[in-house]
C-alpha cells in the first residue's frame, strides 16, 4: 500500500510539474501576450494621435482652400463685370467706327465731286483767260489813245 501511496504521490508530484510547467508557460505567454497588447495600444494611440494631426492639417488646408476659392471667385466677378463693360465699349466703338466710316466715305465723295468742279473751273479759267488778256491789251490800247488824244 505504502507504495501505491508513494506511486500516486509520485504521479500527483508529477502533475503538479507539469501543472506548474504549463503555468509558468501560460505566465511567459501571457506576460508575452500583455506586452503585445500594450505595444498595440501604444501604436493605435500614436496611430489615432496622427490621425488626429492629419484631420486637423487637412480642416486647415480645406479652410485655407476654401478661402482662397472666395478670393478666386470675387476675382472672377469682378473680371466678369470688366468682360462685359469691354463688350459694351467694344459695341459702342464699334456703333461709332461705322458712323465714322460712313462720315469718310461721305468726305470723300464729296472731295472727288470738288475734284471734279474745281477741274471744271480750271478750265473754265483756263479758256477765260486768254480773252481777257486780249481785252486787256485792247483796253491799255484804248487807254494810251485816250491819253494821246488829251
Amino acid at each position: 500500500r505504502l507504495t501505491g501511496q508513494q506511486q500516486e504521490i509520485n504521479n500527483l508530484m508529477q502533475r503538479k510539474n507539469a501543472v506548474e510547467e504549463e503555468n509558468a508557460c501560460l505566465k511567459n505567454e501571457f506576460r508575452t501576450l500583455n506586452q503585445k497588447f500594450k505595444d498595440k495600444s501604444q501604436e493605435l494611440k500614436d496611430t489615432e494621435e496622427c490621425a488626429q494631426k492629419k484631420e486637423e492639417q487637412n480642416r486647415l488646408v480645406i479652410k485655407n482652400l476654401e478661402e482662397e476659392n472666395k478670393g478666386l471667385n470675387i476675382c472672377c466677378a469682378d473680371l466678369l463685370s470688366d468682360l462685359e463693360k469691354l463688350r459694351k465699349q467694344e459695341a459702342q466703338w464699334k456703333t461709332e467706327k461705322s458712323g465714322n466710316d460712313a462720315r469718310i466715305k461721305n468726305l470723300e465723295t464729296d472731295l472727288a465731286e470738288a475734284r471734279v468742279h474745281m477741274k471744271e473751273l480750271c478750265s473754265i479759267c483756263s479758256n477765260l483767260s486768254s480773252p481777257v488778256a486780249v481785252k486787256q491789251k485792247k483796253l491799255f490800247q484804248k487807254d494810251c489813245d485816250v491819253i494821246r488824244a488829251k
